[in-house]
């Protein structure tokens, strides 16, 4: 226990540092996003980095200081910690990453990925930390990429809802559709974060918001998803993998296998 408590403090500090350079990475890099997409003639996807940037960045805040009351966890031997710390890294994480999408999309450096590669090692600490079974580690982390994609998914609302406003050729019952998931979408993101946590506590109450935060990706995936290639052709777009990975696990957690995971229980855990 010493051990873990000792690789929890020390990742605790990193964490806590992670989100102060977020925040640096994110304001050097915010107006040459935006500029770089404006010179690229979208302005809808550069309203779109503005308003995104600005919430991960408050994400980042909050993860540093999530991480300050885990290094206090941690130091007083608290068991809440370890879950304090996985749900931190997970804010990291998600604000690590997404910057990176519409800086490559014009040709930028992916200035973030070090506090997305940072913050992954994070949560994979904290699994090492509180002797997660890997069973739910593997489970999680996966929840945790349909939590990532769904976010995603809201993201690209606010572009595609405002560039269809200059697309006459495409039906604006498309543009509806957008304006009316956008938030379910963000709402989902948080249903699978939420249940995350509870998982790692091992509460029976887990299992149902799983199959709501599940069918939230399910719907607003499949139907914007299919909206794009109605629009657009194709076979595939970035709205398909969110609702594809919570088919996945919404059958599994249809099944007993899921129901015994999520709430057994280790002795000693609150």
């Amino acid at each position: 226990m010493k051990n873990n408590k000792n690789i929890g403090v020390a990742l605790s500090i990193l964490g806590i540092f992670t989100g102060i350079l977020l925040l640096y990475l994110l304001a050097q890099n915010y107006m040459i996003v935006v500029d770089g997409k404006i010179a690229g003639g979208r302005p809808d996807e550069a309203i779109a980095v503005e308003v995104t940037h600005s919430l991960l960045g408050s994400l980042g805040i909050i993860g540093s200081a999530m991480w300050a009351a885990v290094l206090y966890g941690f130091l007083y031997d608290q068991k809440w910690a370890w879950r304090w710390g996985a749900m931190a890294a997970a804010l990291q994480m998600l604000a690590g990453f997404f910057p990176t999408v519409p800086a490559k999309s014009i040709d930028l450096p992916a200035a973030t990925m070090p506090v997305f590669i940072i913050a992954v090692l994070l949560w994979f600490g904290m699994m090492y930390a509180g002797r997660v079974k890997r069973k739910v580690i593997i489970f999680t982390f996966v929840a945790g990429l349909a939590y990532v994609l769904t976010y995603i998914i809201g993201v690209a609302m606010i572009s595609r809802y405002q560039h269809l406003g200059f697309e006459t050729d495409i039906p604006k019952i498309f543009k509806g559709m957008y304006a009316v998931v956008m938030m379910s979408t963000w709402m989902g993101a948080a249903a699978w974060l939420v249940f995350i946590y509870q998982v790692f506590r091992h509460r029976s109450w887990a299992l149902p918001l799983g199959i709501m935060a599940a069918a939230t990706s399910i719907i607003t995936g499949y139907t914007v998803g299919g909206a794009e290639l109605m629009a657009k052709g194709g076979v595939f777009n970035l709205y398909l993998p969110a609702a594809i990975i919570a088919t996945g696990l919404l059958i599994y957690m249809l099944t007993p296998a899921a129901k015994v995971l999520i709430e057994e229980r280790k002795a000693g855990v609150e």
